[in-house]
């Protein structure tokens, strides 16, 4: 069964309704984020996002903020595109560095890196499409820590990537950032869930 591609408003819990469940609810998404991650080089980590995690995450956002139904149109807008509409795969690719001083560094030499993801299947590379709702890099060269990438893939590329056949890789070509890492089975059974 495929999942929704767009978050209605009708989805959305009444927050004391979502403070009823909200840890049952978390629980039940670190169990499915579990195989929607995986971990690119030292620092990157690519968060496969679905209908289901957005959903968690607009519900979140709800229950931080407390807007109530006024801030439900903007969280919408925000992670609604951020869900695969059937022929790619749409990942948050966070660089995850304690130390606010390497953190700097680091980032600092990353800029444009949202433009080097990739996913390759066989021979065939998939490039990573940068979110365009805002600048990833600044000006200075310094990339943001979060970066959102989507992956459009072919229809062979799909078949590919379903069949188990060879590695998936996933990784980034960047000069100062060329890691990659092959997706374990469990994450690319899961994700190939994504595909209409």
């Amino acid at each position: 069964m495929t999942s929704p591609r767009k978050i209605e408003t009708g989805a959305i819990l009444p927050l004391a309704e979502y403070a009823k469940v909200r840890a049952e609810r978390r629980r039940q998404m670190a169990e499915l984020k579990r195989n929607r991650r995986l971990e690119v080089g030292p620092f990157a980590t690519f968060y496969f996002e679905s209908y289901e995690t957005m959903l968690h995450q607009v519900h979140e956002m709800l229950f931080i903020e407390k807007g109530g139904p006024a801030q439900i149109p903007d969280e919408l807008a925000a992670y609604n595109p951020l869900i695969p509409q059937g022929s790619e795969l749409v990942a948050t690719i966070m660089f995850e560095i304690d130390d606010p001083l390497r953190r700097a560094r680091v980032l600092g030499s990353l800029g444009g890196i949202e433009d080097h993801a990739f996913i390759r299947i066989g021979a065939d590379t998939i490039p990573g499409v940068p979110e365009d709702d805002q600048e990833r890099s600044r000006e200075d060269g310094k990339a943001s820590a979060v970066q959102f990438v989507r992956f459009a893939f072919t229809p062979s590329q799909i078949a590919a990537f379903c069949g188990g056949a060879g590695d998936v890789v996933a990784g980034f070509d960047h000069a100062n950032y060329g890691h990659m890492a092959v997706m374990p089975r469990a994450v690319r059974e899961t994700l190939a869930r994504d595909f209409a």
